[in-house]
């Protein structure tokens, strides 16, 4: 009798651990398979260069603070000339590590309205065809400053010598 038991419990083990190798197999699989990245025509991706001298290319940084936000947010925006754009935003927070976004992508101006379309957010392609990552803010000069219309509040920028980048920690 206690012979039979153990049969049957030896068996059970034997398929739980059968059992497991093949769930352990599958999320393996399934972990190693790619997701295909998003159709995009070369010319919807394409960047095109600014105008010859136009004043809104180089850094601007931001600092700012929000309602609703502990902290302080700092916001790199550099404008090259051949259309492409990074966007480095860090909120930074006392006693905490700062948290950071990095974007990458083209920027276009339609009169005073400056357009940023992400390609890559954190060094990841972004799908081209989601709303959220083109973003169109209404701009003016105020006191030497770059000031745009963000969605809650204005944003107001200073322009930065070419080679400035925000502090890593």
């Amino acid at each position: 009798m206690i012979s039979a038991i153990h049969q049957v419990q030896a068996r059970r083990a034997g398929f739980r651990r059968h059992w497991a190798a093949l769930m352990v197999l599958a999320m393996v699989a399934a972990g190693c398979a790619s997701v295909p990245a998003p159709s995009v025509s070369t010319d919807d991706q394409a960047c095109q260069p600014a105008k010859a001298g136009d004043e809104w290319v180089g850094n601007w940084l931001g600092v700012n603070k929000r309602k609703g936000i502990a902290g302080e947010l700092h916001v790199l925006m550099t404008l090259h000339q051949d259309g492409t754009m990074a966007y480095t935003e860090q909120l930074k927070r006392a006693g905490k590590s700062p948290q950071s976004l990095n974007e990458t992508g083209c920027w276009h101006r339609k009169g005073n309205t400056l357009v940023l379309r992400t390609t890559h957010s954190n060094a990841v392609a972004v799908d081209p065809g989601d709303p959220i990552y083109t973003n169109e803010y209404e701009t003016e000069s105020r006191n030497g400053q770059w000031v745009l219309q963000g969605p809650e509040s204005p944003l107001s920028f200073r322009r930065m010598p070419d080679d400035y980048r925000l502090p890593v920690f």
